[in-house]
């Protein structure tokens, strides 16, 4: 169990583009409102840090207990994933839109599904077949933490960004995230139908 800054940068990377907090100030904003005006950014990015190193740690045994594969779980979490980018780059809603009240907001839907959700979870389970855990977890934790500027910051991104800046990076990150979900869906294919080319 090494600290390795490469694995930790590229782990870094790719849950960054998947929790896409940044694409996701438009929802945020919105649950501010919803919520009298402010949220909970350290109750979210606890609970949503919490989950995700908690997956990290039993999420193989909690899918091996229910008989599922980490290869099938990848393959289904990529198509999450790539719904997910089809919503962002082509601004369209495919999931439906839970509503909240102010003493829910950060919970949920902030720290889960929005920063912890079925994209991070199908992440970090890839990711435990590439690099060491130690790194992951470190990655989680950079994320988490940058979450929480966000979070505590994101009047400030509104009004700097604005709408049109906001829609431009979701769309970037969209992109990035559909590249993800490719990558994923080959990956897990490979590794269930055809194990002897890998």
């Amino acid at each position: 169990m090494n600290l390795d800054l490469i694995e930790i940068a590229k782990a870094s990377m790719i849950l960054f583009a998947v929790i896409d907090i940044i694409g996701g100030l438009p929802i945020i904003v919105k649950l501010k409102k919803n919520a009298g005006g402010s949220i909970q950014s350290e109750k979210a990015s606890l609970v949503a840090g919490a989950i995700m190193l908690l997956f990290l740690v039993v999420g193989e045994k909690i899918l091996a207990f229910i008989g599922i594969d980490a290869a099938s779980f990848g393959i289904a979490g990529a198509f999450v994933l790539f719904f997910m980018a089809l919503e962002m780059v082509l601004g369209i809603n495919l999931f439906k839109q839970d509503e909240t009240t102010a003493k829910t907001a950060s919970i949920v839907p902030l720290a889960f599904p929005m920063i912890a959700g079925a994209g991070s979870m199908t992440s970090i389970l890839s990711l435990r077949a590439e690099f060491e855990s130690i790194n992951i977890a470190v990655a989680i934790l950079l994320n988490i933490a940058f979450v929480y500027i966000v979070l505590k910051m994101s009047g400030w991104f509104e009004n700097k960004l604005g709408e049109s800046g906001i829609a431009i990076i979701e769309k970037v990150f969209g992109i990035i995230l559909l590249a993800i979900a490719v990558k994923l869906f080959t990956s897990g294919v490979k590794t269930s139908f055809f194990p002897h080319l890998l």
